[in-house]
């Protein structure tokens, strides 16, 4: 069946390359580099694995990211105003990079030559994992045969209840890429330290530090449960996912985890899909990003 309209995100959704093609959205990547201005563009020119690999190896170079260009969202929007589709496209949070900012001024020299063009810019207000929840939701409501307009009012409606509850390995990254705020003012200079840290309406809050990794995540888990809490609302009008950088074995031993408490506490849920965070976070938080992302689903 021909889609009424096309859904674009940019590459921070860090949704699987064979997923994305399955379920017919347009990623527009980031581009990432290691030590020099020589950027590769994650995925097509330089793997997510190979990403962490190199951050693995290489501990004392810290790699740098870069947002979509304009021109990369001009190649995308144009054959779809082409084609008279209408685009539905999902940026990261505007507190985070300016790529809702390149899409804009991609959409606003479209209009220049194709007035009709229907182009909508959506401010995810999140990123990563919880950002690629959002973007199957559009795909769910764009299947059911939603329309265009009452997609983007359901989306608006409901990515302000998205929540990342997250751990990394370390402070070092946030330090060297400037994203530490208030975490800082949290975890101080106590070395060692892990931040257990909330990403909600766009920004990051620091909700616990620790030594430990074991009881860091953990502590994610005891967040997720608060909100579920706070919610007071069905499990099952929610997905939830789990995201990681290098290490996949531990992300699915902390998802069994995460599973094995939900269920003890009497949530209906069965399975927790994974996916592996990419370069866009990655540059920030290091090799070993590890949470949960919860969303209401669309219906």
């Amino acid at each position: 069946m021909s889609e009424a309209y096309h859904i674009v995100s940019d590459g921070s959704c860090d949704l699987p390359p064979a997923l994305v093609r399955e379920i017919g959205v347009t990623v527009v990547p980031f581009y990432v580099s290691f030590g020099d201005e020589n950027y590769q563009k994650e995925i097509e020119e330089i793997g997510i694995r190979e990403f962490y690999q190199k951050m693995v190896d290489n501990p004392k170079i810290y790699p740098k990211s870069s947002m979509p260009s304009v021109q990369d969202y001009v190649e995308v929007f144009e054959p779809l105003v082409r084609e008279g589709k209408p685009v539905i496209c999902i940026c990261i949070t505007t507190k985070f990079s300016g790529s809702m900012q390149s899409a804009l001024n991609a959409r606003q020299m479209l209009l220049e030559e194709y007035p009709e063009a229907e182009i909508t810019v959506m401010d995810a207000t999140v990123n990563t994992v919880l950002q690629g929840l959002l973007v199957l939701e559009a795909v769910r409501l764009r299947d059911r045969g939603t329309s265009c307009q009452d997609t983007i009012k359901r989306l608006e409606e409901i990515k302000g209840t998205g929540r990342i509850f997250f751990t990394i390995g370390g402070m070092e990254y946030l330090q060297h890429g400037g994203r530490i705020g208030k975490v800082a003012g949290v975890a101080g200079s106590v070395l060692g330290i892990r931040p257990v840290i909330t990403l909600k309406q766009g920004e990051i809050f620091p909700s616990a530090i620790g030594r430990s990794r074991r009881k860091t995540m953990d502590k994610t888990i005891e967040l997720l449960l608060a909100y579920l809490d706070e919610l007071k609302a069905d499990i099952r009008d929610y997905t939830i996912a789990v995201g990681y950088g290098y290490d996949e074995k531990e992300a699915q031993e902390y998802r069994d985890r995460l599973l094995d408490t939900l269920q003890k506490k009497g949530y209906a849920i069965s399975q927790v899909p994974i996916y592996q965070i990419g370069a866009t976070i990655g540059v920030h938080t290091g090799p070993y990003p590890i949470g949960i992302g919860i969303l209401r689903k669309a219906f």
